[in-house]
């Protein structure tokens, strides 16, 4: 089974309070890569955190799509980044052809300029990007289509149980456009206080992961009524525990 990594974003509220220290229990509990959120805005403790804790992060959230690449580019490079991932574009642009191949667009163009600097660019989807359908074919696939090869794909496993696809599936038509899956459970809804430590929700998810063997896997959850840190510590001891 390929490395955890997991999405600093779970953990935000520590990190506001003690971000040093959050990194240091994640790492004791045994990872040793995450996923950092907004990284412009954390520069500095990411830059010595990363190293302090022995920690990698390969991939990266940041919102790509009319900011200011090359600050961006350069940073990620910085800090070991390899991948940076654009986590969100509103729902209204999801809905027709011509909007999804102008997204399509925007990402090939970063891809261009991330290259220059030894990176890739990713999208990660939500629940909209799945529910929404053209001609039959979920937007995200149709995004799928009209991106530049390098462009890769980060799927949310949740966000797109939750918008209705058949998620195995998908994974298996997209293929290795799949270089990393956020891996999170819950009850299925769009309600993200209801979302538990991977396992103990109803997505399928080692049918999921075997849709996709070779994808990063990033424990992630939005929210939740249980305390975060344990549901990451709970979702990496379910997803390296013997499944016979």
């Amino acid at each position: 089974m390929s490395e955890l990594s997991v999405q600093l974003y779970t953990v935000r509220d520590a990190l506001a309070q003690d971000f040093d220290g959050t990194l240091s229990k994640l790492a004791a509990f045994g990872f040793t890569q995450v996923e950092p959120f907004a990284f412009v805005n954390f520069a500095d403790e990411l830059r010595s955190g990363l190293a302090t804790n022995g920690l990698t992060a390969p991939t990266a959230h940041i919102h790509l799509l009319g900011k200011d690449h090359d600050a961006i580019c350069e940073l990620a490079a910085e800090l070991g980044i390899q991948t940076i991932i654009e986590p969100y574009v509103d729902s209204t642009r999801w809905q027709s052809e011509p909007d999804v191949s102008e997204i399509a667009s925007e990402l090939n163009a970063v891809a261009a300029k991330a290259a220059g600097y030894g990176l890739r660019v990713g999208y990660h989807n939500h629940h909209f990007e799945l529910e929404s359908k053209i001609s039959g074919v979920h937007a995200l696939e149709v995004l799928a289509d009209r991106v530049a090869p390098e462009v890769v794909l980060e799927v949310d496993t949740y966000w797109a149980y939750a918008g209705g696809a058949d998620v195995p599936a998908l994974l298996t038509r997209l293929g290795e456009r799949v270089v990393a899956l956020h891996i999170k459970d819950g009850d299925g809804t769009l309600d993200t206080s209801k979302q538990v430590p991977v396992g103990s929700g109803v997505v399928p998810v080692w049918d999921i992961i075997d849709a996709a063997p070779e994808a990063l896997r990033v424990v992630e959850l939005d929210d939740s009524e249980t305390d975060l840190l344990e549901a990451v510590r709970a979702s990496r001891q379910f997803l390296l525990a013997d499944r016979a």
